[in-house]
């Protein structure tokens, strides 16, 4: 659902028009905007008209499908607000609408307003703290309101939005008036919109109480630990597990991939635990984490994704399990808490039996090298994972780079993990020296002083993909490298002149015939960059990981991360974007804030600590 407000005080001030197809504002606001504020994850913007000024902040309570915006006066004596909600009343991904006929029930008693919208159970609640003058029916449409980075993308950019009426309200110093919407009841609309701010700010305060020390008095890092409590949630749509876990006593948590399109991802979620939970302070959560995806567990694979609304998830991943591994081993390494191997121990080692003997989608290994082979027609298995009207785009069919890195990886840590708990199994070493032999025997070019992206592809392609990728970077960064030592510094090499970049390492090397500078247009043409040159500041993480494994210069490391503070100021304040085009300007792209790319960096930006002790 989408809601837009309009406020005029006595002198005709609007608060955040509408934008038109035509292109024009049906307001000045932008004349008499004076200040723009980011504190404690809550933006506050200041109006000044003549002799009156005027304080709005949104506020979206923790835990609830709710948001208050809170209105105040700075100076003036009073002012008269004229509230207006517009209401399009779908999903962020749902079609536009368009309809001709008024399309919502509105009923309301005491002080609660209510709007169904026709043929649907969809049903929102609002109102207004106090109450004041009360509220005025006339049905208004909001046409062809525009939608610019749509438009800019080739999708449908205009719909109607309706307003079934308007609050009048009286604005005086020392009383602030606040416009509740939620999903939650009559409850959430008792919100005290100050009270609400005072609970956010003392709810950041908490969060950066929880970290470290050395994290919070950084001013960037200090930003991201804030920036990370965005994407831990509690799942919305699997109401039996959540109640099932409260009743044993246990937490359920999640992580969203990005906003706005996003949801609960495994494999972003286990790349992104560390650096959201971990450097944060935030452990029971991550046992957490941990611990409700292994509920998910399917044939020896971790789900893919959760779609939005939905119990059932997908499992099409071949690295979102391998990630789980490495996941658990971070958890470990911070906390110490061996407890949670032995739980999950059961779960692991019908992982890696199930991959031993072959799964879903054609994952299994390879008996002649021991290498994990995936592939199936028409899935996108790897996390360059774009497809668009049945294109597979980066199908990397075969046996690609990074999943041989995360499978010896795997095998080492379970080897290790089997011994501690008292039951050791020498396949799992076994296997993991096979797999190291064969890995240094097919993937290093020394003419191309690389790694081949994907070995053993698909017939009629090329058998080695020599493809210059970030993924090969992988094979240095995990705690148990696979990569024989003697060519990390040529890999890193290539890797830092041709794919490193301000904000991250391109995913494709200039001069590919497949390379795209900039992700931009419909969406296939951006579909077809997303994994072939645009760049992802996550791979930042693991490349610094291992340059830092190479060249112990934390100095040093730290000038590949010089630009990302300045981009909290930009694209979405206060976190990070998802991807950047390839070639300068190197705008940002994507989702305006992604969990692995404030994980990620907040990682590496601690990583290059001068003073953090060894």
């Amino acid at each position: 659902m989408q809601i837009s407000h309009h406020t005029s005080a006595e002198i005709a001030l609007h608060i955040n028009g509408l934008q038109v197809v035509q292109g024009g504002l049906d307001t000045d606001v932008h004349r008499c905007l004076t200040r723009f504020q980011w504190s404690h994850l809550m933006p506050t913007w200041r109006y000044d008209v003549g002799a009156v000024v005027i304080e709005k902040t949104i506020v979206m309570p923790h835990n609830q499908n709710t948001v208050c915006v809170v209105y105040r006066l700075i100076e003036g004596d009073a002012a008269t607000l004229r509230l207006r909600p517009f209401l399009a009343f779908r999903r962020q991904d749902a079609v536009l609408v368009h309809e001709s006929e008024w399309p919502f029930t509105l009923s309301f008693t005491r002080g609660l307003y209510e709007v169904r919208r026709d043929r649907t159970d969809l049903c929102l609640q609002f109102g207004l703290a106090p109450a004041n003058d009360g509220f005025t029916c006339h049905e208004v449409v909001g046409e062809h309101a525009l939608y610019r980075v749509e438009q800019g993308r080739g999708y449908d950019h205009s719909e109607h939005l309706y307003s079934p009426g308007y609050f009048t309200a009286r604005l005086t110093q020392g009383q602030a008036l606040t416009f509740v919407a939620t999903t939650e009841g009559r409850e959430a609309l008792q919100c005290d919109g100050l009270s609400a701010v005072e609970h956010q700010q003392r709810r950041v305060e908490r969060l950066l109480q929880m970290a470290p020390p050395e994290v919070v008095q950084d001013p960037f890092s200090a930003q991201l630990v804030a920036a990370a409590d965005a994407f831990v949630v509690v799942p919305g749509s699997r109401l039996e597990e959540t109640r099932q876990a409260r009743a044993s006593g246990d937490q359920i948590r999640t992580v969203i991939a990005g906003y706005h399109w996003f949801g609960d991802w495994g494999r972003d979620t286990m790349i992104s635990l560390e650096g959201l939970t971990l450097c944060t302070g935030r452990h029971a959560e991550a046992r957490a984490i941990l611990q409700t995806f292994s509920h998910y567990v399917r044939d020896g694979l971790l789900p893919n994704l959760f779609p939005e609304g939905e119990r059932e998830a997908l499992y099409h991943t071949v690295d979102a399990t391998l990630w789980y591994f490495h996941a658990i081993d971070r958890y470990t390494a911070y906390t110490g808490d061996q407890t949670l191997i032995a739980e999950l121990l059961p779960v692991l080692k019908s992982i890696i039996d199930h991959h031993v003997r072959g799964t879903r989608y054609g994952i299994g290994v390879d008996p002649l090298d021991g290498l994990l082979r995936a592939g199936a027609p028409g899935y996108q298995l790897t996390w360059m994972d774009a497809k668009v009207d049945g294109w597979v785009v980066t199908p990397r069919r075969g046996k690609p780079v990074e999943i041989q890195a995360l499978w010896h990886n795997a095998l080492r840590l379970m080897a290790d993990w089997s011994t501690a708990a008292g039951m050791p199994d020498e396949r799992y070493g076994r296997l993991a020296e096979q797999v190291r032999t064969a890995f240094n025997l097919r993937y290093w070019s020394p003419a191309l002083l690389h790694l081949f992206d994907v070995v053993d592809g698909e017939p009629g392609e090329e058998i080695n993909d020599v493809a210059c990728r970030p993924n090969q970077v992988f094979a240095m960064s995990l705690r148990h490298p696979v990569l024989d030592r003697m060519h990390w510094e040529p890999v890193l090499d290539t890797v830092r002149r041709q794919l490193l970049t301000p904000w991250g390492l391109r995913t494709l090397a200039p001069g590919h015939p497949a390379y795209k500078p900039t992700y931009e247009g419909d969406l296939r043409s951006r579909d077809a960059a997303y994994h072939q040159g645009t760049v992802w500041p996550w791979l930042i993480g693991h490349f610094i990981e291992a340059w830092l494994k190479l060249h112990p210069d934390r100095v040093a490391a730290r000038r590949f991360l010089a630009n990302l503070p300045s981009h909290l100021r930009l694209a979405c304040v206060g976190s990070i974007s998802e991807i950047f085009d390839a070639e300068p300007p190197e705008l940002p792209r994507g989702c305006i804030a992604q969990a692995w790319s404030v994980a990620e960096a907040l990682r590496a930006w601690l990583m290059t600590d001068p003073d953090r002790p060894e």
